[in-house]
């Protein structure tokens, strides 16, 4: 099992930035990749970044120049700078983490963190 919990959600204003924060526990070596994806209110959940865990990165095309995902295995965080914010980037945002593990035979499972929400005012 891999246990997630997100952090520095809250408000700001248009053109501003936030930092998100997820810190892994549990079964952390089998984590191959870690993310971040956001719903809002009457939207379904979309990819915002990921980060495999060999560093090679992926982002949504409406967040690209603006926001970035890092990650340190030391401390099994990954993070979420957001600059530039925008009100369409007003949602709960949500760490994602595929993990493969099991025994005899390891399956790929995916792990979601409670989410935090993200306000951006205009």
């Amino acid at each position: 099992q891999v246990q997630l919990v997100e952090s520095g959600g809250g408000l700001v204003q248009a053109g501003g930035s936030l930092r998100l924060s997820c810190a892994a526990s549990g079964n952390v070596f089998s984590i191959k990749a870690l993310g971040w994806y956001r719903q809002a209110s009457g939207n379904q959940r979309e990819l915002v970044a990921t980060m495999s865990s060999g560093d090679s990165t992926s982002y949504a095309d409406s967040v690209k120049g603006r926001f970035t995902i890092s990650r340190d295995n030391a401390k099994n965080t990954v993070d979420l700078q957001m600059n530039s914010l925008k009100a369409e980037d007003t949602a709960v945002y949500y760490c994602n983490a595929k993990a493969k593990y099991g025994y005899p035979i390891p399956r790929e499972y995916e792990h979601w963190g409670q989410g935090t929400q993200v306000t951006v005012s205009s």
